[in-house]
């Protein structure tokens, strides 16, 4: 493993750390819950793992620049132009209710683009991990890695298609084109969060797509998808993540070969 040997290790790193304090807390009985000003909830978990990332983080990439959701962005003090982004908690809202689809989301970035990804899902005994050059890997640990690959599928009408909340794509106005997807595939799941891009760089479905999310929701997902062999764009068919830290980001993640035929579909042009 070379490149971002040192980057992947260190990712590993921070994930055990994360794992050890989200692991104590789940499910926990006097697990603290507020809600943020955009009424999303945040627990004692999600702050606390995202400190000890950030103690981490200072210590063995002190010049790197770091955004996490909870604490904002500290710009990189060194030449090159690397920054970590880092969601403590993706799927708070499964946390809070003792549900296991919940993951530490850490991701490197070189300028805009994400060279290193890693998703840990302690509540799952799950881990991935992926960077161009390096490929994509899932186990429970560094240690139990092994490759994983997207389906070879070619038609929609075989493949197994995951959404978010419909919700979203009601606003986004393409809750129509969404529903006739669901029924043009052969079958629809809605695994939100991570899991539906894990699952499809697994090759257990082919199709996960989201209208808004925010850089920490998608950076880390990006270079699994990726090495797995996927394709991953906004709905304006650009590379992902594209948009901003706070939202304008979009996605839709595939396993290669019905890319075209789902961006046709759910896409919206770009602004001339």
């Amino acid at each position: 493993m070379t490149g971002y040997a040192g980057d992947i290790d260190l990712a590993h790193r921070l994930a055990d750390a994360a794992d050890a304090i989200s692991m104590a807390r789940f499910r926990a009985l006097d697990l603290r819950v507020t809600a943020k000003p955009d009424l999303t909830p945040v627990s004692d978990a999600d702050t606390s793992v995202e400190r000890e990332i950030r103690a981490l983080l200072a210590h063995h990439r002190p010049d790197d620049g770091l955004l996490g959701e909870e604490y904002g962005e500290q710009p990189a003090t060194g030449p090159h132009d690397r920054r970590w982004v880092i969601d403590p908690i993706d799927g708070t809202k499964n946390f809070v209710r003792g549900v296991p689809v919940w993951a530490t989301l850490i991701a490197l970035l070189e300028g805009d683009r994400p060279v290193v990804g890693l998703v840990s899902a302690p509540a799952l005994g799950r881990r991935w991990w992926g960077a161009g050059g390096v490929g994509a890997y899932a186990g429970r640990d560094a240690a139990s890695g092994e490759p994983i690959r997207v389906s070879g599928v070619r038609d929609l009408a075989d493949a197994s298609f995951c959404y978010s909340s419909l919700t979203g794509w009601e606003a986004a106005g393409r809750l129509d084109a969404v529903l006739q997807l669901m029924r043009d595939t052969w079958r629809s799941r809605a695994y939100g969060d991570f899991y539906g891009y894990m699952l499809l760089a697994e090759g257990a479905l082919d199709v996960m797509v989201e209208p808004e999310l925010s850089l920490w929701d998608v950076a880390a997902l990006v270079p699994i998808v990726t090495a797995a062999g996927g394709t991953m764009t906004t709905l304006e068919g650009t590379p992902a993540p594209g948009g901003t830290a706070s939202g304008e980001i979009s996605a839709i993640a595939t396993n290669g070969p019905l890319h075209t035929d789902v961006l046709s579909r759910l896409g919206r042009p770009t602004a001339r």
